[in-house]
């Protein structure tokens, strides 16, 4: 039985997290920021009641009369509770023989084109302990994208607005860091797990190392990138989010509703149908938060009974990637060029570069990633560069044709001003030639 390790580190992040979002709030209201004060604990008390509903929810509580473990919950106390759960599960699965077993079946992944299957035991104990740890890593995932990466582009804002970065806001910009790229991390971990489960997956410590390295320069730069323009263009930075969120929050549902799939009705039995509308909404708020800083692995399909679609598309995140590095280019160019007089110290085309290299190099790692440490590499029909490849050669093709189409259209235009030349050039010569034959008539 494996060690509740990321059981742990979630609950550290998440206990970390809020008491310095507390202490925080508690100097902004000494310095009189009211408004600072109720956007740190805003983003700080949501996704917290949002944690306590997955957990809550993941555990099956809502059709158990455990009424202590409702209350733990509403005092926001359900990580902590959930936990000692998990590690007294942990300690005391050894001494207490299982009366009940159930057997699993797993493939290996392929070695030489062959591939086993392997049955393994699992207990009721080991059992609850995977609930837990899945439980927790949905939760470190919506603690990420629905708080954490929030609470970091407002204290950065804060931070240049006052041209002061203090201690206790880099300590809690720190923790939002990690706090997200740990959230990305799961949310790769369990994509993996979603789309090849059918499969025996170990993730090497190189993969891990990679997800984070691709995660903290993705999601640092484009938190960075946001705050520059925000600083700048305080409006437009709203428009900017709204329709980026806007965007991935309807994409799955104006792709469900074109799928003509019917409504999903297996998520929760005890769940009536505007509590599984519910769910979905909730689910979707979710990938569009996940989207708006990061690209996710797990793409939503709500015609699927997983609600996950398996399918790997690449060209689905080559075009991402592209749109988005375009995105965070025209925002860096629009604060290069609306840049106020505190950046005079500041060396902006450095600054500028900095940026674009940081996001290149999260872009690099996930292509190491993609192509060396992925758990499931073998199992792809084609790799990530292979569909690199074939994208530009699409987009080649496209300018090659667009640049011909432009060519003919240009000679085309040309061709009716070639004969009018040529015919006024003709009518200018006659009357010379007939003076020429009237003189030489003339003469004779």
């Amino acid at each position: 039985m494996k060690f509740p390790g990321s059981v742990l580190i979630s609950l550290v992040l998440f206990v970390s997290e809020t008491a310095a979002a507390v202490c925080l709030s508690r100097g902004y209201r000494d310095q009189g920021d009211h408004v600072w004060r109720m956007l740190t604990l805003l983003f700080a008390l949501v996704p917290c009641a949002l944690v306590q509903l997955s957990l809550y929810f993941i555990h099956r509580d809502v059709s158990r009369d455990r009424p202590l473990v409702l209350l733990l919950h509403l005092l926001q106390l359900g990580p902590l509770v959930r936990c000692v759960e998990a590690f007294y599960i942990y300690f005391s699965a050894e001494r207490v023989e299982e009366p009940y077993v159930s057997i699993t079946k797993k493939r290996q992944i392929p070695k030489d084109g062959y591939s086993e299957e392997i049955e393994k035991e699992v207990g009721q104990a080991e059992g609850k302990l995977c609930t837990h740890r899945s439980a927790f890593s949905r939760a470190s995932v919506i603690q990420a994208f629905l708080g954490s990466a929030p609470q970091l582009t407002l204290q950065l804002y804060i931070c240049i607005l006052q041209q002061e970065v203090t201690v206790a806001r880099s300590i809690f910009m720190v923790l939002s860091l990690l706090s997200i790229v740990y959230g990305a991390l799961r949310c790769n971990i369990l994509a993996i797990k979603i789309k090849y489960d059918d499969y025996d997956i170990h993730v090497k410590p190189a993969a891990y190392l990679c997800i984070f390295m691709w995660r903290s320069f993705e999601i640092a730069t484009r938190v960075t990138v946001l705050v520059l323009f925000g600083s700048v263009l305080r409006v437009w930075v709203f428009l900017v989010v709204l329709l980026n969120f806007l965007c991935f929050f309807f994409y799955p549902w104006i792709h469900f509703w074109l799928s003509r799939s019917p409504f999903p009705e297996n998520i929760e039995k005890e769940l009536s149908r505007l509590g599984t509308t519910i769910v979905l909404c909730l689910l979707t708020l979710l990938y569009a938060g996940i989207n708006m800083f990061c690209w996710s692995a797990a793409q939503v399909e709500l015609g699927d009974p997983d609600l996950i679609s398996k399918s790997q598309n690449w060209y689905q995140m080559t075009v991402y990637y592209i749109v988005r590095l375009m995105e965070n280019a025209f925002l860096l160019l629009m604060w290069y060029i609306y840049r106020t007089d505190f950046y005079l110290y500041v060396c902006a085309p450095m600054l500028f570069l900095q940026l674009l290299i940081g996001y290149c190099m999260g872009i690099f790692f996930m292509l190491v990633f993609y192509q060396f440490c992925h758990p499931c590499k073998k199992l792809f029909s084609s790799s990530i560069t292979e569909a690199l490849l074939s994208c530009f050669n699409i987009l080649y093709f496209i300018c090659q044709y667009h640049k011909s189409t432009l060519l003919k259209g240009k000679v085309a235009m040309k061709s009716p001003e070639n004969t009018d030349e040529a015919q006024g050039s003709s009518k200018t010569i006659d009357p010379q030639n007939r003076s020429v034959h009237q003189s030489a008539s003339s003469n004779a």
